[in-house]
């Protein structure tokens, strides 16, 4: 390999393998050398051991992911003019993906647009992001002053930056966990913020809502449910902040029992119902789903002909996925022996482990132990401004499925 300016570091077979496939990870285990001077953050070649370049990424000594590759372009200087394609492009794909929605999506998704370690959420006038990788954070200063740029070089104004960089994963890079205005660009006074998404309006609290403050990725999924829901007695379980709720009741729903575990999502949800003029034609219910269903079954009846399962991700590691199918199974089941014959499921998972082949495995079990058949409507995943990189798994995470059951 030619002389360059960035350190090299040699890798085995095993990750030449995967970065020629176009994965852009290295772990650290599939590191044979390092030359020149290597830092926290800095850029670095990545070669075979017969010195071959494969590309160019930012080092984090700390995480188990030590080089997150950003280019293969061996003549690339990775001057801002490159953070800005990048931010450019990924800009570009959503407005053109999302159209009239672009005032409310995911601007930036890490990986799947060459950012890797980056999430950015835009909620109107606010961008809320999320920094996991300490090359990244390094260089948000640059970053934000760009999007900053690139947004209102298109006519669309940032009021703020929010950081929600609250989460423990920063700590295997060797950054702190925080949350809080960025303060390099001026910024209003509240933490709450109003969105339209599907004609719905929702107050999102972007400072201690779960993730980023709302769940964007579940936008047309919840605009299927509109079409389902008309005339509908609807039962949202794990409703969060009620968005499928809120939907089954805007396509028509004849009524909607809103139910989560958690009191203060119960509340929040029930304040988006009331700003939407719904709470006449919805009761909401704190209580725990995996009590909730089976109690119902035993009340008898069948109160509910259209279920919705949204769960939070039973999983977040190779090491809990079997203890994960079992609760997906739970709930499916009891929902499925819940329905009457002609009633509607929709379910879904939203974590990356749980593998579409596995859940889909879980799902004909849960129907042949319930007696029933599972007529398939459709089958989505996340939502486009969530893009899904073939090359790179990780980035394909949602499965979402809409059934008759019969």
């Amino acid at each position: 390999m030619k002389q360059r300016k960035f350190p090299v570091i040699t890798v085995t077979p095993k990750a030449e393998k995967s970065l020629r496939g176009g994965h852009p990870w290295v772990y650290d285990t599939e590191i044979v050398s390092a030359f020149g001077e290597i830092e926290n953050g800095c850029l670095a070649d990545v070669a075979t051991q017969k010195g071959a370049y494969l590309g160019t990424g930012l080092v984090s000594e700390k995480s188990k992911i030590r080089v997150r590759l950003l280019s293969s372009n061996a003549n690339e200087t990775f001057s801002p003019a490159f953070w800005e394609r990048r931010l450019r492009y990924a800009i570009e794909y959503r407005r053109t993906v999302m159209a009239d929605d672009f005032s409310c999506c995911r601007l930036v998704f890490g990986e799947a647009d060459g950012l890797p370690g980056l999430t950015v959420d835009r909620f109107s006038g606010i961008l809320v992001t999320q920094v996991l990788s300490y090359g990244i954070e390094q260089r948000k200063d640059m970053i934000y002053s760009l999007l900053v740029r690139i947004l209102s070089e298109g006519g669309d104004t940032v009021d703020g930056i929010y950081e929600r960089n609250d989460v423990a994963i920063r700590e295997n890079e060797g950054l702190t966990q925080y949350k809080g205005w960025y303060e390099g660009i001026p910024h209003t006074d509240s933490t709450e913020t109003l969105i339209t998404e599907n004609g719905i309006k929702y107050k999102v609290d972007f400072k201690d809502g779960q993730k980023t403050g709302f769940f964007l990725d579940q936008k047309y999924n919840r605009l299927a449910i509109q079409r389902i829901a008309r005339g509908r007695r609807v039962l949202d379980c794990f409703t969060h902040t009620g968005s499928f709720a809120l939907n089954a009741v805007a396509g028509g729903a004849q009524s909607v029992t809103a139910a989560d575990v958690s009191a203060s999502a119960i509340e929040k949800a029930r304040e988006n119902a009331e700003l939407n003029g719904f709470s006449d034609r919805m009761e909401f219910v704190t209580a725990d789903i995996f009590d909730l269903l089976p109690e119902l079954e035993k009340k008898g009846g069948r109160p509910y002909d259209f279920i919705i399962l949204d769960p939070p991700a039973f999983t977040k590691s190779r090491k809990t996925v079997a203890s994960a199918e079992r609760g997906y199974k739970e709930i499916n089941y009891r929902a499925m022996k819940l329905l009457p014959r002609g009633g509607y499921l929709a379910t879904c998972s939203c974590s990356h482990f749980m593998k579409s082949e596995a859940f889909e495995k879980m799902l004909v079990s849960a129907a042949a132990d319930a007696g029933v058949q599972l007529r398939q409507i459709e089958v989505r995943r996340q939502c486009c401004d969530h893009p899904i990189l073939w090359n790179v798994p990780e980035t394909d995470y949602l499965k979402f499925y809409i059934f008759q059951v019969v």
